[in-house]
């Protein structure tokens, strides 16, 4: 696959940001219609795809208007029909991480707990992705398209592209908890889901200045796979509560789900720290000075 397309160092930014989108859109559908694809691998392209067109969507909701924050919220509903399979795909995540220095699990009890895991995981992703399904995915996917040719797009400039950047930095950067270890799982879902958005919006300036963007992007994919693994602990968790899947390991669990989530909790603060320390407005500063310095 070619590179993807980003703002450019020179010219106007409407055409750049229709290509990005129509990228995007490329992605989605070639996920559900390659027919190659494994049903999990079909799932998470899609998502993936997804994230990066709501993020794409957040960025020029002020250009788009109510029509770009509809085509956003459809996607975000997409994705969610497809929560299922990847809630048992976290789970299984979590109890690898749980598990990893953990001894007291026989061989047996492992297999118990992944067998249940993987078997939802199989139905889930067979139901999730029937004829139906995909069909709905298509028909959303070319409105989407047929709509990236009417953006009023061509007369954007870098600076208000700055300002929608830096908007979706200091909405990130306001849910940095205070205390982390008291931060609820849901907060510290919705840091990152703004730290997602943040990630692949940066993307679209990395090429101004490669030494500093890379950099960037790939530090914030490390907090966001953090908090990642935090959520898929906690998705493990609650399918270890009473009545639920894994019940019957619930007790023995605890303890190393428990560990894990301090030792991430303890990493994604780190990473936070590093990646927000700029207030908003040294932020948008600096995206100004790189736009201006670009050859």
């Amino acid at each position: 696959m070619g590179r993807r397309p980003t703002l450019s160092k020179g010219g106007t930014s409407g055409e750049p940001l229709r290509a990005v989108a129509r990228d995007i859109l490329a992605s989605a559908r070639a996920a559900i219609e390659d027919r190659k694809r494994r049903d999990s691998v079909a799932v998470h392209d899609f998502r993936k795809a997804m994230k990066r067109w709501r993020a794409l969507l957040r960025l020029l909701e002020p250009f788009l208007g109510e029509r770009g924050r509809e085509h956003r919220l459809r996607a975000r509903d997409l994705a969610r029909d497809l929560a299922r399979p990847r809630d048992a795909q976290s789970a299984l995540d979590g109890l690898d991480d749980a598990l990893k220095h953990d001894t007291e699990f026989s061989p047996r009890s492992l297999q118990a707990m992944r067998g249940r895991l993987e078997e939802v995981r199989r139905r889930a992703e067979a139901a999730m992705l029937k004829k139906a399904m995909r069909g709905r995915m298509i028909a959303a996917i070319r409105n989407a398209s047929r709509s990236v040719d009417r953006w009023p797009v061509e007369k954007i400039e870098f600076d208000e592209i700055a300002d929608s950047l830096t908007k979706t930095y200091r909405r990130a950067r306001r849910m940095i908890p205070e205390d982390w270890n008291a931060a609820t799982a849901e907060e510290l879902h919705e840091l990152r889901r703004r730290v997602i958005e943040h990630r692949y919006q940066m993307e679209l300036v990395t090429p101004l200045w490669p030494r500093l963007g890379k950099p960037w992007v790939e530090e914030a994919q490390r907090l966001r796979s953090q908090l990642g693994r935090y959520q898929d602990l906690v998705v493990l968790a609650g399918l270890s509560a009473p009545h639920q899947l894994l019940a019957p390991w619930r007790s023995r669990l605890a303890k190393p789900i428990a560990d894990r989530q301090t030792v991430h909790l303890a990493t994604a603060a780190r990473l936070a720290g590093r990646l927000f320390a700029e207030r908003p407005k040294a932020f948008r500063r600096r995206l100004r000075a790189i736009w201006q310095a670009r050859g």
